[in-house]
């Protein structure tokens, strides 16, 4: 991308600013932004709260070592669950969250993702009690063992919504989808301002 993926600007906010502001609802009362490779140069352009920064020491592990990281930072027994947003699938809005936590609230099941298209996408919760399979989770597959091992207590949520599924990791994934955005242009697309 040329630069830390959380400090990428699309549509004037940076992507971690769009997830922050996605995720934005009133039963999320404890916000973590995991960050791993960049450390310096990301706090520095996005300047969080400190309370809010968890540092990856161990981010060469992958994706799963910030999620384990982001739990740990978590007082015992303070969330029911977590909604885990990655860097690199920016394009999720206000409604699609909360869509999920209802049907989260709602449904009592371990798990609740969005589909599109029946493809699994993010934001994912999982449930509070899951959170040690995410700790003893292997690395080589990440939190898709802990999803595969409860596909029976998973709520999959159709949307039309195609930003669930998109993972942005290059400048031409960034690009295309900036295309496609022009031409569709606002989702009826609640992006937060």
């Amino acid at each position: 991308m040329g630069t830390p993926k959380a400090c990428v600007e699309w549509l004037k906010k940076t992507f971690a600013e769009r997830l922050l502001e996605a995720t934005r609802h009133p039963r999320v009362g404890i916000t973590r932004i995991v960050i791993g490779a960049y450390q310096d140069e990301v706090r520095r352009k996005l300047n969080w709260s400190p309370k809010d920064i968890v540092l990856n020491a161990a981010w060469e592990n992958g994706q799963l070592s910030s999620v384990q990281e982001g739990i740990r930072s978590l007082p015992q027994g303070a969330t029911s669950g977590m909604i885990l947003c990655p860097v690199d699938h920016p394009v999720i809005d206000q409604e699609i969250v909360t869509e999920l936590v209802e049907e989260f609230d709602s449904s009592g099941k371990a798990i609740v993702l969005p589909t599109y298209r029946g493809k699994r996408g993010h934001p994912v919760i999982f449930r509070a009690d899951l959170y040690s399979e995410l700790l003893d989770a292997s690395p080589d597959i990440g939190a898709r063992q802990v999803v595969w091992a409860h596909s029976d207590d998973l709520l999959a949520v159709a949307t039309d919504w195609e930003g669930v599924v998109l993972n942005i990791n290059d400048r031409q994934a960034l690009e295309a989808w900036t295309r496609k955005f022009e031409i569709q242009s606002t989702r009826e697309l609640k992006l937060p301002n």
